[in-house]
Protein backbone atom coordinates (compact mmCIF):
# COMPACT_ATOMS: atom_id res chain seq x y z
CA UNK A 1 0.00 0.00 0.00
CA UNK A 2 1.49 3.36 -1.10
CA UNK A 3 1.29 5.90 2.00
CA UNK A 4 1.30 9.35 2.35
CA UNK A 5 3.66 11.44 3.60
CA UNK A 6 3.03 15.64 3.63
CA UNK A 7 0.99 14.89 0.86
CA UNK A 8 2.78 12.91 -1.74
CA UNK A 9 1.98 9.34 -2.00
CA UNK A 10 3.27 7.02 0.43
CA UNK A 11 1.55 6.00 3.92
CA UNK A 12 -2.02 6.66 4.87
CA UNK A 13 -1.65 7.88 8.17
CA UNK A 14 -2.80 4.88 10.43
CA UNK A 15 -0.65 3.85 13.70
CA UNK A 16 1.79 1.66 11.58
CA UNK A 17 2.66 5.16 9.33
CA UNK A 18 3.15 7.42 12.20
CA UNK A 19 5.60 5.21 13.13
CA UNK A 20 6.77 5.20 9.49
CA UNK A 21 6.56 8.91 9.25
CA UNK A 22 8.88 8.81 13.15
CA UNK A 23 11.44 6.66 11.43
CA UNK A 24 11.83 8.89 8.16
CA UNK A 25 12.25 11.92 10.11
CA UNK A 26 14.88 10.58 11.97
CA UNK A 27 16.96 9.44 8.37
CA UNK A 28 16.16 13.07 7.77
CA UNK A 29 17.70 14.46 10.10
CA UNK A 30 20.83 12.58 9.90
CA UNK A 31 20.63 13.04 6.51
CA UNK A 32 20.73 16.75 6.44
CA UNK A 33 23.62 16.94 9.24
CA UNK A 34 25.98 15.15 6.87
CA UNK A 35 24.64 17.68 4.14
CA UNK A 36 25.59 20.38 5.81
CA UNK A 37 28.70 18.91 7.95
CA UNK A 38 30.59 17.24 4.27
CA UNK A 39 29.13 20.33 2.23
CA UNK A 40 26.85 17.57 -0.15
CA UNK A 41 24.74 19.13 -2.56
CA UNK A 42 23.99 16.14 -4.99
CA UNK A 43 22.79 12.55 -3.36
CA UNK A 44 22.18 9.56 -5.77
CA UNK A 45 19.58 7.14 -4.16
CA UNK A 46 19.98 3.96 -5.39
CA UNK A 47 19.68 0.00 -4.77
CA UNK A 48 21.51 -3.30 -5.90
CA UNK A 49 18.03 -4.74 -7.67
CA UNK A 50 15.00 -3.38 -8.69
CA UNK A 51 11.56 -3.53 -6.41
CA UNK A 52 13.74 -2.38 -2.91
CA UNK A 53 11.62 0.48 -2.18
CA UNK A 54 14.61 3.30 -3.36
CA UNK A 55 11.48 5.41 -5.31
CA UNK A 56 9.59 5.47 -2.01
CA UNK A 57 12.92 6.22 0.07
CA UNK A 58 13.64 9.14 -2.27
CA UNK A 59 10.44 10.74 -2.58
CA UNK A 60 9.32 10.48 1.45
CA UNK A 61 13.14 11.58 2.12
CA UNK A 62 12.92 14.61 -0.30
CA UNK A 63 9.41 15.90 1.13
CA UNK A 64 10.42 15.39 4.86
CA UNK A 65 13.08 17.46 3.83
CA UNK A 66 11.95 20.41 2.20
CA UNK A 67 9.07 20.59 5.32
CA UNK A 68 11.69 21.74 7.31
CA UNK A 69 11.86 25.03 5.29
CA UNK A 70 15.41 24.81 5.73
CA UNK A 71 16.48 24.09 2.08
CA UNK A 72 15.34 24.26 -1.30
CA UNK A 73 14.87 20.71 -2.48
CA UNK A 74 14.86 19.68 -6.69
CA UNK A 75 14.02 15.49 -6.68
CA UNK A 76 14.64 14.15 -9.84
CA UNK A 77 13.63 11.22 -11.56
CA UNK A 78 17.37 9.54 -13.26
CA UNK A 79 15.80 5.87 -13.53
CA UNK A 80 15.11 6.75 -17.48
CA UNK A 81 13.97 3.33 -18.45
CA UNK A 82 10.87 3.67 -16.02
CA UNK A 83 9.66 6.95 -14.62
CA UNK A 84 8.56 6.03 -11.30
CA UNK A 85 8.55 9.00 -9.62
CA UNK A 86 5.84 10.35 -11.14
CA UNK A 87 3.51 7.99 -10.80
CA UNK A 88 4.49 8.80 -6.73
CA UNK A 89 3.50 12.28 -7.55
CA UNK A 90 0.37 11.42 -9.28
CA UNK A 91 1.89 13.71 -12.28
CA UNK A 92 2.63 13.00 -15.50
CA UNK A 93 5.91 11.79 -16.80
CA UNK A 94 6.26 14.22 -19.83
CA UNK A 95 7.74 16.43 -20.16
CA UNK A 96 11.05 15.38 -18.32
CA UNK A 97 14.36 14.49 -17.69
CA UNK A 98 14.92 12.40 -21.05
CA UNK A 99 13.40 15.14 -22.85
CA UNK A 100 15.36 17.65 -21.81
CA UNK A 101 18.33 15.92 -22.58
CA UNK A 102 17.77 14.96 -26.20
CA UNK A 103 16.91 18.13 -27.14
CA UNK A 104 12.81 17.70 -27.58
CA UNK A 105 12.29 20.14 -23.99
CA UNK A 106 13.36 23.11 -22.61
CA UNK A 107 14.88 23.23 -18.91
CA UNK A 108 11.97 25.77 -17.75
CA UNK A 109 8.85 22.88 -18.66
CA UNK A 110 10.53 19.91 -16.97
CA UNK A 111 11.12 21.81 -13.31
CA UNK A 112 8.13 21.35 -11.83
CA UNK A 113 7.03 22.81 -8.35
CA UNK A 114 5.09 19.99 -6.02
CA UNK A 115 5.15 21.67 -2.20
CA UNK A 116 6.45 24.91 -0.65
CA UNK A 117 10.28 24.11 -0.96
CA UNK A 118 9.93 20.64 -3.23
CA UNK A 119 10.47 20.84 -6.80
CA UNK A 120 10.68 17.82 -9.24
CA UNK A 121 12.12 16.22 -12.34
CA UNK A 122 9.88 13.94 -14.06
CA UNK A 123 11.32 11.29 -16.23
CA UNK A 124 10.05 12.11 -19.17
CA UNK A 125 9.90 9.52 -21.85
CA UNK A 126 11.33 6.30 -21.21
CA UNK A 127 14.35 5.29 -23.38
CA UNK A 128 16.79 2.56 -23.69
CA UNK A 129 19.50 4.96 -24.47
CA UNK A 130 19.81 6.07 -20.56
CA UNK A 131 23.58 5.47 -20.00
CA UNK A 132 24.51 7.54 -23.06
CA UNK A 133 21.62 10.53 -21.42
CA UNK A 134 23.57 10.22 -17.99
CA UNK A 135 26.76 9.95 -18.92
CA UNK A 136 27.05 12.64 -21.56
CA UNK A 137 28.17 16.33 -20.87
CA UNK A 138 24.12 17.55 -21.30
CA UNK A 139 23.55 15.46 -17.56
CA UNK A 140 26.83 17.12 -16.14
CA UNK A 141 26.18 20.98 -17.67
CA UNK A 142 22.71 20.17 -15.99
CA UNK A 143 23.68 18.99 -12.65
CA UNK A 144 26.19 21.86 -12.70
CA UNK A 145 23.63 25.01 -13.29
CA UNK A 146 21.26 22.83 -10.75
CA UNK A 147 23.94 22.99 -7.81
CA UNK A 148 23.71 27.04 -8.20
CA UNK A 149 19.67 26.70 -7.69
CA UNK A 150 19.08 24.80 -5.23
CA UNK A 151 20.25 23.46 -2.09
CA UNK A 152 19.71 19.87 -2.45
CA UNK A 153 19.48 17.44 -5.31
CA UNK A 154 18.10 14.23 -5.00
CA UNK A 155 18.31 11.49 -7.62
CA UNK A 156 16.52 8.91 -7.99
CA UNK A 157 18.51 6.58 -9.91
CA UNK A 158 18.13 3.06 -11.21
CA UNK A 159 19.30 -0.23 -9.15
CA UNK A 160 23.13 -0.98 -10.10
CA UNK A 161 23.44 -4.70 -11.31
CA UNK A 162 20.67 -4.58 -13.87
CA UNK A 163 22.11 -1.47 -15.97
CA UNK A 164 25.06 0.73 -15.81
CA UNK A 165 23.06 3.72 -15.48
CA UNK A 166 23.75 4.67 -12.20
CA UNK A 167 27.59 3.15 -12.44
CA UNK A 168 27.91 5.89 -15.47
CA UNK A 169 27.20 8.94 -13.14
CA UNK A 170 29.42 8.06 -10.18
CA UNK A 171 31.69 10.96 -10.75
CA UNK A 172 28.91 13.24 -10.96
CA UNK A 173 26.89 12.99 -7.37
CA UNK A 174 28.59 13.99 -4.30
CA UNK A 175 27.08 10.69 -2.38
CA UNK A 176 25.34 7.54 -2.60
CA UNK A 177 22.70 6.39 -0.37
CA UNK A 178 21.77 2.42 -0.71
CA UNK A 179 18.06 1.18 -0.14
CA UNK A 180 18.40 -2.80 1.23
CA UNK A 181 15.14 -4.42 1.05
CA UNK A 182 15.48 -7.27 4.32
CA UNK A 183 14.56 -10.82 3.13
CA UNK A 184 14.32 -9.83 -0.22
CA UNK A 185 17.57 -9.06 -1.57
CA UNK A 186 20.81 -11.85 -1.27
CA UNK A 187 23.00 -9.97 1.40
CA UNK A 188 25.96 -10.75 -1.17
CA UNK A 189 24.02 -8.44 -3.81
CA UNK A 190 24.56 -5.64 -2.19
CA UNK A 191 28.06 -6.70 -0.83
CA UNK A 192 28.88 -6.66 -4.24
CA UNK A 193 27.43 -3.52 -5.18
CA UNK A 194 29.55 -1.64 -2.30
CA UNK A 195 32.57 -3.07 -3.78
CA UNK A 196 32.44 -1.60 -6.16
CA UNK A 197 31.36 1.57 -5.31
CA UNK A 198 33.81 4.31 -3.92
CA UNK A 199 34.15 3.79 -0.37
CA UNK A 200 33.67 7.21 0.31
CA UNK A 201 30.68 8.25 -2.00
CA UNK A 202 28.72 5.59 0.04
CA UNK A 203 26.60 8.05 2.50
CA UNK A 204 24.83 4.86 4.24
CA UNK A 205 22.23 2.01 3.91
CA UNK A 206 18.45 2.50 4.41
CA UNK A 207 17.07 -1.10 5.56
CA UNK A 208 13.57 -1.14 3.96
CA UNK A 209 11.11 -3.50 4.89
CA UNK A 210 12.33 -4.55 8.41
CA UNK A 211 10.52 -5.65 11.78
CA UNK A 212 12.63 -4.51 14.41
CA UNK A 213 11.42 -5.86 18.10
CA UNK A 214 11.52 -1.47 18.45
CA UNK A 215 7.83 -1.68 16.93
CA UNK A 216 6.52 -3.33 19.93
CA UNK A 217 7.90 -0.71 22.17
CA UNK A 218 6.35 2.31 20.29
CA UNK A 219 3.13 0.41 20.34
CA UNK A 220 3.13 -0.47 23.90
CA UNK A 221 4.68 3.48 24.80
CA UNK A 222 3.41 5.43 22.19
CA UNK A 223 0.31 3.62 20.67
CA UNK A 224 -2.32 5.78 22.91
CA UNK A 225 -0.35 9.00 22.57
CA UNK A 226 -0.89 8.53 18.11
CA UNK A 227 -4.38 7.09 19.04
CA UNK A 228 -4.88 11.09 20.99
CA UNK A 229 -3.51 13.09 18.19
CA UNK A 230 -5.40 11.02 15.52
CA UNK A 231 -8.31 11.22 17.85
Amino acid sequence: MRKIVNGIKGFEKDKGALIFYEQFKALRAKFEHQLDSRKYKVVAVTSSIAEEGKTCTCVNLAANLASIGRKKVLLVDADLRKSDLAHYLNVSTRPGLSDFLNGSAPMEKVINKSMEGLYFIPGGERTNGASELLAGEKFRSFLGQMRDKFDVILLDTPPVLPVADTMSIKDQVDAFIFVFRMGFTPYVMLRQVVEDMEKEKIMGVVLNYVEPQSQKYYKRYYGKYYHKISA
